[in-house]
């Protein structure tokens, strides 16, 4: 990837969990390590209406290094990919049993935009 970045680290962090905001031209990829559940949650979603709020151009949500998704953790991405609607692209990038797999199992694999990657998410995305 060779798209300018600037990365704002630590953006939340709760116990087993932390949220990072990067900006990619005008996308920003809000990235999320460890637990993502009822506890966890409201960190990230926090942490996207923050990023909405600076009126990207699109919104890549990279739980890339999750390794427990809940559903109050997909609830979260649900809301952030209605937020977004008509303002800004929205993406997911999960790849993997603990992530991946529940998206696909509950049908929001195709509602989210999920990738593999993120250069797969911001290919998709023209960033």
């Amino acid at each position: 990837m060779d798209q300018s970045s600037s990365a704002t680290r630590g953006v939340a962090t709760a116990p087993g969990c932390s949220i990072d905001e990067e900006w990619i031209g005008r996308t920003a990829v809000i990235s999320v390590s460890g637990a993502l559940d009822m506890l966890t949650s409201p960190q990230l979603e926090a942490g996207i209406t923050a990023a909405i709020g600076k009126e990207p151009t699109a919104v890549v949500v990279d739980l890339t290094d999750v390794d427990f998704l809940a559903s109050a953790g997909m609830g979260v991405l649900v809301s952030a990919r209605d937020q977004t609607v008509g303002k800004a692209g929205f993406a997911v990038v999960a790849n993997g049993p603990a992530t991946s797999r529940p998206l696909k199992l509950v049908g929001l694999a195709d509602v989210l935009g999920l990738y593999p990657t993120l250069d797969e998410a911001l290919a998709a995305l023209g960033e």
